[in-house]
């Protein structure tokens, strides 16, 4: 269960995806760990990400991804972030807005364009472990936007399953190894 009411941020999404994995520690330490996973730990998914948004290092975690630009840090608490990108996510070049404040997500209505929440959180499981969940919303602005969502469906269908496969999965190994 989200820590936070994600329809709040976005309901109703065009696309919605989620991927969870269970280690046998506490929410808390799998969260910390997590935060320590490094784009170029992530050999595709890294690759991709980097190739999508210039500039980034690979020695970046992914909790700094999310906390910086283009993303907008929406809310967070001790074992979660929700963190918002609006724009035109199917180009080039990245046309992607820098939101003045986090209620500026709720109000984003510039026509062709799309909202997309990232919710990542620890969660405890009830035998004394806990999972870590990543869930993706897409909503867009308009007709135009929900066409060139469609549009990008295969791409997020081939590629979507990396965020369970490489991060997720690789935190919660190092949780449990530790």
């Amino acid at each position: 269960m989200p820590p936070v009411n994600l329809d709040r941020w976005l309901d109703e999404p065009l696309v919605c995806t989620r991927h969870r994995r269970e280690s046998r520690v506490g929410e808390h330490e799998l969260w910390a760990v997590a935060a320590t996973v490094q784009l170029r730990d992530c050999r595709i998914l890294g690759r991709l990400i980097q190739a999508r948004i210039p500039g980034l290092r690979s020695s970046e975690t992914f909790y700094e991804l999310f906390g910086g630009k283009p993303f907008n840090v929406l809310d967070e608490g001790p074992t979660y972030r929700l963190s918002g990108l609006c724009g035109r996510i199917w180009t080039v070049r990245g046309d992607f807005a820098m939101l003045g404040a986090p209620a500026d997500f709720l109000t984003w209505d510039v026509p062709g364009t799309v909202r997309v929440l990232f919710a990542n959180w620890a969660e405890p499981t009830g035998d004394g472990g806990s999972a870590l969940v990543s869930e993706v919303r897409i909503g867009a602005v308009d007709r135009r936007g929900a066409l060139r969502v469609r549009a990008l469906q295969p791409f997020i269908s081939a590629f979507q399953g990396l965020v369970g496969a490489e991060p997720l999965t690789l935190a919660v190994r190092r949780a449990t190894s530790r």
